[in-house]
């Protein structure tokens, strides 16, 4: 059985975006995105879905010991926060005058940057 070339899905949200948690421990929280795992449909958020993550000693951490740090959180369990308003809004996508593909806020209907 031959692999097939499927492409990830395109994502909503992107590095740099300010995001609201809408599900999970985290829920209610608002942060940057840090990072997005594509392949994973998963996102990490700034001060949301805090882990405890045991550490050996090493350089930067001389004792070791519990760090807290950001574990990656499923897109799904994210809103997008619309600069304009503060309010969580849909994502959708549509062509601007110049032709290029951008996204759109679905309550305002503004383009997002």
């Amino acid at each position: 059985m031959e692999k097939k070339n499927t492409k990830p899905a395109k994502l909503k949200i992107r590095k740099g975006d300010l995001v609201k948690v809408i599900a999970g421990d985290s829920k209610g929280s608002q942060g940057k995105v840090v990072e997005v795992i594509i392949d994973k449909n998963r996102a990490v958020v700034e001060g949301a879905n805090m882990v405890s993550k045991h550490t050996k000693p090493n350089a930067a951490n001389p004792n070791g010991g519990i760090v807290k740090q950001e574990a990656a959180i499923h897109i799904s369990n994210l809103a997008l926060v619309e600069p304009s308003t503060g309010k969580t809004t849909r994502v959708g996508r549509k062509l601007n005058d110049a032709g290029k593909l951008v996204r759109v806020s679905k309550k305002s209907g503004e383009e997002i940057k």
